[in-house]
């Protein structure tokens, strides 16, 4: 990660990696394929980092707002010292067949743990949630989230001070969209939004469960 930070992703080698880890090329290639995977250890390190974090909000907290507010905030607070490396491998993370994509199989680690953490959220809260979209609403949770996690790498404001109010205000707005989604008439919306995703966002057909699968018991 300090190689990263100071070199940039792209210019920071195997072979510097190795150097600095005083290891052979070859024991490195032996245990990563590449840069790229190791990279998947940063994503496992924020992942862990962030449910640590998050820990004392979801004690203290019922609800749902305030809950998924804090959540958000914290791994906001958890990826402040990664921003500009953040910024450096964007276009990395953003291509569909890289192993940097938070679609891709080999970021299926890091992902699990982000949509148990929005499950955590949901299901430790007094908010009243259907049994059919307890599944799929964490999902989506984590959807926002990556949205967040986007703006945030565009986002200029000394301490990215908007990202921490898109955090309060979508939080705001889940909180009322899960209110509204115990009335039967839209549950279907919800689900057709889940499925919009699943079929269309690139690597969510892979990463997330089928929808209308698990609608037929399959």
């Amino acid at each position: 990660m300090r190689l990263f930070r100071e070199r940039g992703y792209d210019k920071t080698t195997m072979r510097a990696i190795a150097r600095e880890a005083g290891v052979s090329v070859g024991n490195a290639y032996y245990y990563f394929d590449g840069k790229e995977h190791l990279i998947q250890g940063f994503y496992d390190r924020i992942a862990a980092d962030h449910r640590e974090a998050v820990r004392e909000v979801l004690d203290r907290e019922t609800g749902l707002e305030a809950r998924l507010a804090g959540v958000l905030k914290a791994w906001l607070d958890v990826a402040t010292p990664y921003h500009e490396f953040a910024v450096q491998f964007f276009k990395n993370a953003a291509d569909p067949d890289s192993p940097l994509s938070p679609f891709s199989p080999e970021s299926e680690h890091a992902r699990v743990e982000a949509v148990g953490v929005h499950r955590e959220v949901l299901t430790g809260s007094k908010a009243r949630v259907p049994a059919d979209l307890r599944d799929v609403l964490p999902e989506l949770m984590w959807l926002a989230q990556m949205g967040l996690c986007l703006y945030w790498i565009f986002d200029r404001t000394e301490g990215r001070e908007r990202s921490y109010r898109l955090a309060e205000r979508g939080a705001r707005l889940t909180a009322r969209g899960v209110s509204l989604a115990r009335f039967r008439v839209l549950r279907p919306l919800v689900h057709e939004v889940h499925e919009l995703f699943t079929d269309f966002l690139p690597g969510m057909a892979r990463a997330l469960p089928d929808p209308a699968g698990r609608a037929r018991g399959e």
